[in-house]
């Protein structure tokens, strides 16, 4: 399988394990409070220290009584037992509401719709088992049970659980630090003059991996100079992983990878996949780097399928798949068998999407996009009518 300069294409899956092998896993760890660790990654196991909830509590609002003074209750013959403001004994019950402790000597509660207060006792009309409408201590959580294994991702509701199960701080990987460097001659920062374009491949990269829980270094625009991208690439080793875009092909202005061979080692250069097929990985100094296309689809895309997991190898933690939803498909699409193809798609409306119209240069195609089909390596297309899977690769938050 070959690309028109490329002497050998790598299949998707072999180029992400390539580029994952050379990717560290995380060895430093800090402490942050638990309020400041949402996205963060666990780096040890965590268990509870305390019961949750820590006492038996009322799991309805009525009156907390003891079970066998309801045994006889009915809606004709009530239980009549003496309101108390204390502890319960003998025919006796004490009004609770939800989430409140237990008093000592009940153990079940009469929800209050069933119950009628008169004066000072309370008419009772349904009996109750013991344990009936009462969370025991520790239904949510006991005490020693695992919360998390290392390697967690957290989320906000993982906070709110290590909060409650007595943790003010935990112990989390520091995050990837990945460098990402735009490269081309063409580039501005701003308002283009003609034959110039306005960078923008590193700041979306840039913003995505800080989305998927590394810590990105947006570095300044590197002319197609030999000399200067040696040095780009030199300064940020010290990061996890080092990230270009754009020059990755093979015409006389693609430098990237020959800098990389000749500063380290290129695993692959060549990827069958579209768009995107120029991706690039190796090795320079022990930090994989990883060079995107310079097309903003096809950077897109590869920087998905390639620095993503990356990203989650050097952080510690497994990605998470990306929503999806099945929908009859409008048009056609046309694909290349041993390629997998990425192919941008908008709904339609009642279950249906159709191809968004633009190539591997038209960065608006993204935007108009509500997901993407995959279309594998064995096929040559998709019929139009045929229900595909849409992976919505950038969930709105």
């Amino acid at each position: 399988m070959g690309h028109e300069g490329f002497t050998e294409v790598t299949r998707l899956a072999a180029a992400r394990e390539e580029l994952l092998s050379a990717v560290d896993p995380p060895t430093a760890a800090e402490s942050v409070p638990v309020a400041e660790a949402d996205g963060r990654t666990l780096a040890e196991p965590v268990d509870a220290t305390r019961d949750v909830p820590g006492f038996d509590r009322a799991a309805m609002d009525g009156y907390a009584v003891r079970a066998t003074d309801t045994h006889d209750a009915g809606d004709r013959s009530p239980a009549v037992l003496d309101e108390t403001g204390g502890d319960v004994g003998a025919r006796q019950a004490r009004y609770v509401h939800t989430g409140s402790p237990m008093p000592d000597g009940a153990d079940a509660v009469v929800v209050v719709e069933e119950t009628e207060a008169r004066g000072e006792r309370v008419e009772v009309f349904a009996a109750v088992a013991p344990g009936e409408n009462v969370a025991p201590a520790g239904e949510d959580v006991e005490r020693g049970d695992r919360l998390f294994e290392a390697g967690r991702r957290l989320r906000p509701s993982g906070l709110g659980l290590l909060k409650a199960g007595g943790h003010r701080s935990v112990s989390v990987h520091e995050r990837p630090t990945v460098s990402v460097v735009p490269t081309g001659e063409e580039l501005v920062d701003f308002d283009p003059g003609y034959g110039e374009t306005t960078e923008t491949n590193g700041l979306t990269v840039s913003r995505l991996v800080e989305r998927w829980g590394g810590d990105a270094t947006y570095r300044d625009i590197v002319g197609d100079d030999e000399a200067a991208l040696r040095a780009a690439v030199e300064r940020d080793t010290d990061h996890d992983i080092v990230v270009t875009t754009g020059g990755s092909s093979v015409g006389e202005r693609d430098l990237i990878a020959d800098v990389v061979a000749d500063l380290g080692e290129v695993l692959g250069h060549g990827v069958a996949l579209k768009p995107g097929h120029p991706v690039g990985y190796g090795v320079v100094d022990d930090t994989p780097v990883l060079t995107l296309p310079g097309y903003p689809v096809s950077c897109l895309v590869t920087a998905v399928q390639l620095l993503r997991p990356a990203v989650a190898t050097a952080g510690g933690f497994e990605p998470e798949p990306f929503p999806e939803f099945e929908a009859t498909l409008d048009r056609k699409i046309a694909s290349e068998v041993g390629v997998r193809s990425f192919v941008r798609v908008r709904e339609t409306g009642e279950g249906s999407v159709e191809p968004v119209r633009g190539g591997a240069g038209v960065l608006s195609s993204v935007a108009a996009a509500d997901g993407w089909v995959v279309v594998p390596e064995s096929l040559e297309g998709v019929a139009a009518g045929e229900t595909v899977t849409v992976q919505r690769w950038e969930p709105h938050c």
